[in-house]
């Protein structure tokens, strides 16, 4: 029988979720500077289950640990490893590394599996692999990842502790003194320099510089942006005016150097003259007044959503220039426009730019789609293509010079490509290539017509601030050649420092391979973070980069660029744009290609290390006729490893999202992936019945339960991390039986899963003091809003109590016949607790999270000492699951903010207590 794994029996949750929270924000030094890709795991996170899911749990060597406490200290050192593993700082720790190596040696016998990954995406599970040592390969249909994976694992290692070859790092390639990718990124920090140079050489007399006015200082300097507007013309006859479609005048909100744009309208010649003030000065009122809708300026007129289409449709739009962002000595100066500046900017189309089509019947991921673009060059300007096509011809030149500077320097002159295992100066000079054409791919998301200016921190709005392409209407265009954000020594900046965490001796594969075929492997272990069923289509938004990294690097990788666009069709997704718009055929694509991918990986692992796989689907998607929510990208995934043969042995939420990421922002987004845990199932399972399933899941799923909240697991991941554990019991059978029969579906055993969550938490509510049970009722009925007195009094005499007893309490209004409850911000900022209304505490501590934050709360425990803190934290749990179900998105939102911050709540409120010492009483001497 295989050994059973750290990851199936215990982890240190809240240090990799802290290090995998922090990771999010960080950005100098991190691979990800590489190239752009969506939803990439945190590496930490990664680092975590791969090495959990290698090294043995204590319990396995009985042997060497045959007590609970031998075990559970074995277990601390463990922990403690793994805890310096996933330091963001530790990355390169090679003491840190080589002890958790150790330990991964001591588990395998000296003969670590190779990891797999079929769904390798922006690389951080194969990353972190080769980080700890193991032969790792990366998978994917999709060509861009296949790059960054060979970017990242490849390359790095195939010219792994070489020397630089340009001439001003140059030393001998035996002995070279530079470790790891670091020589890598000398040169690409040289030669992407020298590109910069080329290309200006070529367009630069497109970016002149800019007088600065007398009053800002005066001098010249180089432009950091232009900010347009889109015009259309004013739909009102007697006004026919270019209209801005503006969404915002203001530059910058700094208080040191406030900015703004005032319009004005030239009668005469009916346009927009703009004027740029640097004062506290009010700001304008913005054109825009609703989604897709305009006012105009000049006469009052709306322009609605469908005329707005229609102008754009008819490619009768045009664009202003309204101000210009330069670089001054002491941050941003703000400039009115000027002729020559607008003079500039009025450019032909270069000759040799992609002319490929956007692919229409897909989602509305690109919002440009329904305003009339068609093909994806019209995402920018002619300026920018000039600019972006310009770095693209002056490869050729610098890839040659990369060669000869190869040769001199010592590297074989051989013709091996780099895509057959060459080593030589060819192969070097293609690596190189590829790095700066993920420059450019990176220039072109902070150098389009579908870029914003945030004002808020005075820098470009790069174009994929989301998973999506939304339209811009005052859009900024960034001067490539200048110092500022978003331009091209800014990107190539943050890419030379990210060869600091790459660059591994142990050999990476990075192969183009749809999952769905049997790639070949065996007796390996696979850690993996699958398609989410309908949730994004990555084929889709990838033809942005495609599109420029077909035209720089097809010469060198033609099987990975053979195709004009991204292959679509085959793309493990639920796409009904595939499918004529057939929801039932794409579901069942969908769930074939899943289950054949499931199947696949039971074929590649072997017995003694577990399968891995992120999830991070919300669940509640769907409702079934029960009033349970489930998913059908849950059931599917679930399902599929099921029917594999695989058993669920461990679950782990791991906290994988930034906090405050864009699609999260005042929504209620999951915040972690659930990494399931699976071991192929014994061939002896046996089969139970509905009743005794219940029986053991009632048993083991109000263990967990207990865990998970204790471990502070967001209300808003509480659902998704129950079915883990849930699934673990249920998986465990060859098969559940029900009552006539008929085998248990995955869809039937997730709503079991559903109510016993329900019940166990209604069970907390009954815990509760009788003024708190009312409450909780009262809010599932009614929320906030009114009911008639004699629906509230039932409820409470059920309760023991009555309306006007909880009425003189303070929690519910009752008069005129009509009873509520009082609404957060109307409670008392301090409450009697003496009272123990756990419902009044919690619903103070969730107002405190809103207004004062983690200080105001940690002080209300600290005045309350702590009495019912925890009863209030739980209560919290229920009314999200409660809100979440009525589809109450704030007030979900804010009990989930609240169980977040508790871990920071506690520790603050324990610093009070440190900093003002309790007052004795004169009898406790």
């Amino acid at each position: 029988m295989a050994n059973k794994k750290l990851i199936e029996v215990a982890l240190p949750l809240d240090k990799i979720n802290a290090a995998a929270e922090r990771e999010k924000s960080i950005r100098h030094g991190h691979p990800s500077s590489l190239h752009l890709w969506w939803a990439r795991r945190p590496l930490a996170a990664a680092r975590a289950v791969i090495w959990s899911s290698l090294v043995d749990d204590p319990s396995s060597h009985p042997e060497l640990f045959p007590t609970i406490e031998s075990q559970s200290i074995e277990r601390k050192r463990l922990f403690k490893i793994l805890e310096d593993l996933v330091v963001w700082e530790n990355s390169n720790n090679e003491e840190v590394i080589n002890a958790a190596k150790t330990e991964i040696l001591k588990s395998t016998n000296g003969n670590p599996p190779e990891l797999l990954d079929p769904f390798a995406g922006g690389g951080a599970i194969p990353l972190e692999g080769q980080r700890l040592g193991l032969k790792v390969h990366a998978h994917d249909l999709n060509p861009i990842p296949v790059m960054i994976n060979k970017a990242l694992l490849e390359i790095p290692s195939r010219f792994y502790n070489m020397s630089p070859v340009n001439p001003d790092n140059r030393q001998t390639i035996v002995n070279s003194g530079y470790s790891k990718a670091i020589g890598l990124s000398k040169d690409v920090n040289y030669y992407g320099l020298l590109l910069k140079r080329i290309a200006f050489d070529k367009v630069g007399y497109m970016y002149p510089k800019v007088k600065i006015p007398k009053e800002l200082g005066g001098g010249v300097t180089n432009v950091a942006a232009w900010i347009w507007t889109r015009t259309i013309k004013c739909p009102n006859p007697a006004c026919g005016c270019q209209m801005p479609l503006v969404s915002s005048f203001e530059l910058s909100k700094k208080k040191n150097n406030h900015a703004y744009i005032i319009p004005k309208y030239n009668k005469q010649l009916k346009v927009f003259e703009y004027t740029v003030k640097n004062d506290n000065g009010k700001v304008p009122e913005p054109a825009k007044v609703s989604k897709g809708k305009f006012k105009c300026i000049a006469c009052g007129e709306i322009a609605d959503a469908d005329y707005i289409h229609e102008v754009f449709k008819k490619h009768e739009s045009g664009k202003q220039l309204m101000a210009i962002v330069a670089e001054g000595k002491k941050g941003k100066i703000y400039i009115t426009p000027d002729e020559a500046q607008i003079s500039a900017s009025i450019v032909s189309k270069p000759n040799d730019y992609p002319q490929q089509e956007m692919n229409t019947k897909t989602p509305d991921l690109v919002s440009g789609r329904g305003y009339g673009y068609s093909h994806w060059h019209q995402l920018f300007s002619n300026r920018q293509l000039c600019s972006t096509v310009a770095f693209c011809e002056s490869l050729d030149e610098v890839q040659k010079i990369v060669e000869n500077d190869a040769i001199d320097a010592g590297l074989c002159k051989d013709d091996i490509p780099l895509d057959e295992g060459g080593k030589g100066a060819l192969a070097y000079s293609q690596a190189i290539r590829v790095y700066l054409a993920f420059l450019i791919d990176q220039l072109t998301n902070q150098s389009s017509e579908m870029c914003g200016w945030n004002s808020t921190n005075a820098q470009m709005r790069c174009v994929f601030a989301r998973q999506a392409i939304p339209m811009v209407w005052d859009h900024a265009e960034c001067n490539v050649f200048s110092d500022s954000s978003g331009s091209y020594s800014n990107l190539l900046d943050l890419m030379t420092k990210a060869f600091l965490n790459i660059g591994f001796e142990t050999s990476g594969i990075a192969v183009q391979m749809d999952a769905q075929k049997d790639c070949g492997m065996r007796n390996i272990m696979v850690s993996t973070d699958p398609p989410y069923y309908d949730n994004i289509s990555y084929a889709d938004l990838s033809d942005y980069f495609y599109i420029w990294l077909r035209k720089n690097l097809q010469g060198i990788f033609p099987s990975v660029f053979s195709t004009l666009l991204v292959p679509k069709a085959d793309e493990l997704i639920a796409s009904t744009s595939r499918f004529e718009g057939n929801g039932t055929d794409a579901k069942e694509y969908f769930e074939n290609g899943m289950l054949q991918t499931c199947k696949n990986i039971y074929k590649y692992v072997s017995d003694d290390v577990p399968v891995t796989v992120y999830y991070a689907y919300k669940q509640s998607d769907n409702e079934t006729t029960s009033n349970v929510k489930t998913s059908d990208g849950w059931e599917t995934m679930l399902s599929s490893l099921i029917k594999a043969g695989f058993t669920i042995t461990g679950t782990w939420p791991i906290r994988t999202e930034k906090v405050g990421r864009v699609i999260g922002n005042g929504t209620n987004a999951l915040a972690s992936s659930i990494v399931l845990v699976c071991r192929k199932r014994s061939a002896d399972a046996g089969q139970i019945t509905r009743r005794a399933f219940i029986n053991a899941l009632r048993n083991e799923l109000r263990t967990s339960l207990i865990a998970l909240q204790s471990s502070n697991i967001a209300p808003v991941d509480m659902a998704q991390s129950t079915i883990g554990p849930g699934m673990a019991v249920f998986s465990r059978y060859s098969k559940v039986l029900e009552a006539d029969g008929s085998e248990m579906s995955v869809r039937s055993a997730l709503q079991v899963i559903n109510e016993e969550l329900d019940l166990y938490f209604n069970e907390q509510v009954g815990d509760l003091d009788s003024m708190s049970r009312f409450c909780v009722d009262l809010y599932t009925q009614s929320a906030f809003n009114d009911i008639q007195f004699g629906q509230a009094d039932v409820l409470a005499r059920a309760k023991g109590t009555s309306v006007d007893a909880i009425a003189s309490h303070g929690p519910v209004y009752a008069k005129g016949g009509k009873v509520h409850l009082i609404d957060r911000d109307q409670l008392p900022n301090k409450i009697d607790h003496n009272e123990n209304c756990i419902w009044m505490f919690a619903q103070q501590l969730t107002q405190l999270m809103t207004t004062g934050g983690v200080d105001a709360c940690a002080k209300a425990i600290y005045d309350m000492m702590g009495s019912n803190a925890e009863k209030a934290k739980d209560l919290a749990y229920r009314l999200y699951t409660i809100a979440e179900q009525k589809k109450w998105a704030n007030e979900a939102y804010a009990y989930n903010a609240l169980v977040v911050a508790w871990p920071d709540i506690q520790a603050r409120a324990a610093e009070l207590k440190a900093e003002r010492p309790e007052q004795m009483n004169l009898f406790d001497y």
